[in-house]
């Protein structure tokens, strides 16, 4: 076969390739099932293959790369303009490939697994953050109804509400307590979830030297230094 270049429309279960040949020509077009697509590469002479940088497309260019082809992921955002006509997986594999051949438009680095988990663990913070976030806001706005006033900043914030739960004489109503309570205790659980997530990643920090060099620039701190990590590998040129 003398098709060298392939480009993947990702999905959760099913994938969507185009085979080009050395003229960038479209030669083959086919559908396949996760399962059909790991074993599709196995005699087949490939090249390249080009995504767009989505979810799990750095596990597959880990994969695909794993057996010495060449991956090059390209942003959905400038890919997004080769599409002609309607939106479908085809037309959106062959805009891959056009897209490839553009001068500017930049790869995106593969990510490593340990990048990759490095960016996981700031998510799950980022989502528990929000989660608790909502959580005092919601207890704000109950206090606020009971003509409590609750002072700004999450911590004086949390011990006013606690008071207010404790004292038998405050104005809060007896069949809100309890709910109140559970709801302080879900947040005393996420900000220990927090806080062992930024244990682990202190320890992530003090055994990678770019994390430490990022630490020694003024203004830098340790969620910076190790985001950047994360989506970096450390080669921030």
């Amino acid at each position: 076969m003398n098709a060298t270049t392939i480009s993947v429309d990702l999905a959760k279960s099913v994938f969507q390739i185009a085979v080009a040949n050395d003229k960038w020509e479209v030669i083959e077009s086919h559908r396949l099932t996760r399962s059909q697509f790991e074993r599709w590469f196995a005699n087949r002479a490939v090249r390249l293959v080009i995504m767009e940088a989505c979810g799990s497309a750095h596990h597959w260019a880990r994969w695909l790369g794993a057996q010495g082809i060449e991956v090059r992921l390209l942003p959905a955002a400038y890919v997004r303009a080769y599409v002609r006509r309607n939106k479908t997986d085809a037309a959106d594999a062959r805009a891959l490939l056009e897209a490839a051949r553009a001068s500017d438009i930049c790869p995106v680095q593969i990510k490593s697994v340990e990048q990759q988990a490095l960016q996981s663990l700031h998510r799950t913070r980022s989502l528990w953050m929000g989660t608790r976030t909502s959580r005092i806001n919601a207890l704000r706005g109950f206090c606020r109804e009971f003509g409590l006033s609750i002072p700004q900043g999450a911590r004086t914030g949390i011990e006013a509400i606690s008071r207010a739960v404790a004292d038998p004489a405050s104005a809060l109503p007896e069949l809100i307590r309890e709910p109140v309570r559970q709801l302080l205790e879900e947040i005393r659980l996420l900000e220990a979830r927090i806080a062992q997530i930024e244990q682990q990643l202190s320890q992530c920090a003090r055994q990678s030297a770019s994390c430490q060099a990022l630490l020694s620039v003024p203004g830098i701190g340790l969620l910076t230094a190790t985001a950047m990590v994360a989506a970096t590998g450390g080669h921030v040129s």
